[in-house]
């Protein structure tokens, strides 16, 4: 398993920084990675909705079907992800109150891919630190679009 971590404080309120990032058709503003969105439920995003999203990293591109599992408007949200070849990830959303109006943005992916321990380390070869650096430049995205 791998995972990425990283953090940024957006002088926006909370609930606007959970309502953009949660909205599926805004993704291609500020996801790095993004590509498209197949397809998503209809609707206000809340535990249980579905939507399918293309991806790409390190130029390949690959599609995930994601439910979000936890939401709590606007402290938390994780999604949970199957990709390709029973692949699965987790990626969880934590906003807090800065304390001048603004908004401390946690987020956290955690990657399984397929193939166990053989699988892991190739996974590790070959995207390395690529997913980390997407993670801080969605987030300094995120913020650029809020911050406007």
């Amino acid at each position: 398993m791998s995972r990425v971590r990283a953090a940024i404080d957006i002088d926006a309120p909370p609930e606007k920084v959970y309502d953009l990032a949660l909205d599926p058709s805004r993704l291609h503003e500020w996801v790095t990675i993004h590509r498209k969105v197949n397809r998503a439920d209809p609707g206000e995003p809340r535990p249980g909705f579905q939507m399918d999203q293309t991806l790409s990293l390190r130029h390949a591109n690959f599609k995930v079907h994601w439910t979000l599992t936890d939401a709590e408007r606007p402290h938390r949200a994780t999604w949970e992800g199957r990709g390709p070849a029973g692949s699965y990830a987790r990626t969880s959303y934590i906003l807090t109150p800065n304390g001048a109006g603004g908004t401390h943005f946690e987020y956290e992916n955690e990657f399984n891919p397929p193939g166990g321990f053989l699988g892991a380390a190739a996974s590790r070869v070959v995207v390395g630190d690529a997913a980390e650096r997407e993670a801080k430049r969605s987030l300094a995205q995120l913020k650029a679009l809020l911050e406007r």
